[in-house]
């Protein structure tokens, strides 16, 4: 654990020393400012748009921040030669992908956790200098905290999209692990189709094949529970339960065959 922590830190270092992070970072964090903006511009809804905006906003540069820096783990360390003087010292490869993994981890989750941190500002700004009776009509609290289980939710789906990344960067370049990892993303996105492909198509094998892809390839869809959140609508512990084992297990079988395919890796 000790060997995983350092990996993981310097990982974390690495990354926070990229200038390509701050701008994403920053560019979210004015995006969720700019949400503030838009919503004065459509009277009743200010709260809502913030909202959606402010998730959306999360969601989506978390994924770029997932991915450009995820693809590039593994690759930076062998394009520079560095892995051999790693792999050298009493670091095994297992240890080397699960450091690398808990690096960025680590990464996502301040970054996530700096642009929570914008939007209940946000939120808060709002709710300070609106009319007590707008606020009162909402379906949910301005600052609700269930916008914690949908970032907490967008966290595990990112996750899991972090571990295609790194699988796909210990056997091929950057170029082409971020356009498999993107691929994967659309995909989960509207994975749940697959499951009744057969009542679109008469061929058996096809209703067939699509259903194998349904239970092989990610579905992403249930971490999305934004419009939920911001319309105030009941999300179930049993639903959160099943989505979290869901993406944690799914993380589990990606990792393990990333560390099956760089432990066959030969860097002579």
């Amino acid at each position: 654990m000790r060997v995983i922590g350092s990996i993981a830190l310097s990982v974390f270092r690495e990354s926070v020393r990229d200038k390509v992070l701050y701008n994403l970072v920053l560019f979210a964090v004015l995006l969720i400012g700019a949400s503030y903006l838009l919503g004065q511009l459509t009277a009743g809804q200010d709260v809502k748009i913030i909202k959606d905006l402010g998730l959306s906003a999360t969601s989506f540069f978390g994924l770029f921040i997932a991915v450009f820096i995820g693809i590039g783990l593994v690759w930076k360390e062998v394009e520079r030669r560095s892995i051999y003087s790693l792999l050298a010292k009493p670091i095994t490869r297992v240890h080397f992908i699960l450091g690398k993994y808990a690096g960025l981890m680590l990464t996502l989750l301040v970054n996530l956790g700096v642009m929570a941190i914008a939007l209940y500002a946000v939120l808060a700004v709002m709710t300070l200098v609106g009319p007590r009776s707008l606020t009162a009509a909402l379906d949910a609290p301005a600052l609700d905290p269930r916008l914690l289980l949908a970032i907490g939710l967008i966290f595990v789906e990112l996750a899991l999209v972090t571990a295609l990344a790194l699988f796909f960067s210990t056997f091929s370049s950057p170029m082409l692990s971020a356009a498999f990892t993107f691929g994967l993303y659309i995909v989960g996105q509207f994975n749940a189709d697959l499951k009744h492909f057969e009542q679109v198509v008469d061929s058996r094998a096809a209703a067939w094949l699509a259903r194998a892809l349904y239970y092989l390839l990610p579905n992403l869809a249930p971490f999305d529970v934004k419009a939920l959140v911001v319309h105030g609508q009941p999300i179930s512990a049993g639903y959160v339960l099943m989505t979290l084992s869901y993406g944690v297990i799914y993380i589990a079988f990606v990792l393990l065959a990333a560390m099956a395919v760089f432990a066959r890796r030969d860097f002579k």
